[in-house]
């Protein structure tokens, strides 16, 4: 899923133009080492922290279709993350720095939620909305001196950008759906027969009795109750239904 939220921010940035003209995007560390290794202008987009919003945990299975509506399998639902990002921008000035940011944060404050047609891997197969916040605060999570000063350089202007994604659960496969009936199969007591010579091959051994396949074609709709639906059974000569007269 982060490589996913990756790639959305990638394409997100391609599509505003902002990878034009020489421009590069990098999802580096911004170190000290890293930034005196730049020779052109760089978008700098650092993942630093990841944590699960557990106010949308959810607990249970849900059944998952193919086109005919045959049950394939069951997935449990996602869990959330937030994931934060360092957003800088790298050129020889600060004016150009300054010119390069401000158009990344226009084009992220765009879109409140990632486009669908931006999503890829799992992102995509589940269809929810990826939410985007850029330039907020969040009481979570260590602050943006905290995160420089663990980098080892120098503060500088950043946007602090925040994805809420979800994390695919696990899928549990169904299995084949039955099409044929159950076989009955009937023997003496101990469920085989010993007969010498009579074996599959051709020796003493159990005998297997030939099976009957059960079939259900043109059976009818028991209804809502199923087959535990309430029947009416006859009842023994000499006994009277309450209310009734003795039959």
């Amino acid at each position: 899923m982060i490589h996913e939220v990756d790639e959305a921010l990638r394409l997100l940035l391609t599509e505003g133009g902002l990878t034009g003209g020489g421009v590069e995007l990098a999802f580096d560390a911004p170190t000290s080492d890293w930034a005196a290794r730049r020779n052109a202008p760089t978008i700098s987009v650092f993942l630093h922290g990841i944590r699960e919003d557990v106010a949308r945990r959810q607990t249970g299975t849900a059944e998952e279709y193919d086109e005919d509506g045959t049950v394939t399998g069951w997935r449990t639902p996602p869990r959330w993350f937030e994931l934060a990002y360092l957003v800088t921008t790298w050129t020889s000035r600060p004016q150009d720095e300054h010119r390069l940011l401000s158009e990344t944060l226009r084009c992220l404050v765009a879109v409140d939620v990632l486009p669908q047609r931006l999503l890829t891997g799992t992102l995509a197969e589940l269809g929810l909305a990826v939410s985007l916040d850029a330039g907020g605060q969040s009481e979570r999570g260590p602050s943006v001196p905290d995160v420089w000063s663990a980098l080892g350089g120098e503060l500088k202007p950043s946007l602090d950008v925040r994805v809420l994604a979800p994390l695919s659960g696990p899928r549990i496969p169904a299995g084949p759906p039955v099409t044929e009936g159950m076989v009955v199969r009937t023997g003496p007591h101990g469920g085989s027969e010993e007969s010498g010579g009579n074996g599959p091959d051709g020796g003493g051994g159990p005998v297997e009795a030939p099976g009957r396949r059960l079939r259900y074609d043109g059976a009818t709709d028991p209804g809502s109750d199923g087959f535990a639906a309430p029947r009416e059974r006859p009842l023994p000569s000499g006994r009277r239904r309450r209310g009734g007269a003795r039959r």
